[in-house]
């Protein structure tokens, strides 16, 4: 199996939880396997453990991609370490199939010279949005990371320590009112494809917010909204 390759024009590919079309989602397996591509960014989910450790995985819980089920955020680093996730086709065995680090992830992303666009998971506090930020400033990558969340108040807290830093909000929904905070907030959109027309497209860069759609995995999709004016596309499998 292989990616699928698109007209990408000047559009920036982004591989969703790594490259997850043929690698179990948010392990260094996926993220290696995004490295080792054309994309320009390689995006991930991170969560606190329960002795304030941060680690990269989508859900709160760990049974969708692991089989054993257990809560992240009320179980300690090594518990979370120890859960060995199942394969693509559904079944455990590779030992290299962990929950990562988000230092892994990083120093992933930095010795494949991608960008990391790294999604806060739940709601953070200050303290904790610049823990994560100062882990990431021990990579010496920070000015190569996107952060990007559908909690806004994460990005407002994150707005408090580094006011220009590239962020986006993440959504499935687009209003005009919701246009004029991002605008206001000095944030950019990460949104649900299905919401966007040609017609708000042109409004959201008009505005001058960069725009992603989520998640995209149709080459015919894709390449009729890079036509629009798409920055960014993040999809599991197109390349």
């Amino acid at each position: 199996m292989n990616t699928i390759k698109i007209d990408k024009k000047d559009a920036k590919i982004i591989a969703h939880r790594g490259l997850s079309g043929i690698e179990t989602e948010n392990t260094n397996a996926a993220f290696i396997a995004a490295g080792n591509r054309s994309y320009y960014g390689i995006e991930t989910d991170v969560h606190k453990t329960l002795d304030g450790k941060f680690v990269v995985i989508h859900d709160e819980f760990t049974g969708r991609v692991a089989i054993d089920n257990i809560d992240v955020e009320k179980s300690t680093f090594d518990t979370v370490r120890r859960i060995l996730l199942a394969d693509k086709n559904g079944v455990k065995g590779r030992e290299d199939l962990h929950i990562p680090t988000l230092k892994e992830y990083i120093n992933t992303c930095k010795r494949y010279e991608k960008m990391a666009i790294l999604e806060f998971k739940n709601s953070f506090t200050d303290e904790e949005i610049g823990k994560i930020c100062n882990e990431i400033i021990e990579c010496d990558y920070l000015d190569k990371v996107v952060f990007i969340s559908f909690n806004y108040d994460n990005l407002l807290k994150l707005r408090k320590i580094y006011p220009q830093h590239p962020a986006q909000f993440l959504t499935s929904k687009y209003s005009r009112e919701l246009l004029e905070r991002l605008v206001n907030d000095k944030l950019d959109l990460d949104i649900d494809y299905h919401a966007l027309t040609e017609d708000i497209v042109k409004k959201i860069k008009a505005a001058g917010l960069k725009l992603n759609a989520w998640t995209i995995d149709s080459k015919e999709t894709a390449e009729k909204l890079i036509s629009w004016g798409l920055d960014f596309v993040t999809t599991n499998i197109l390349e």
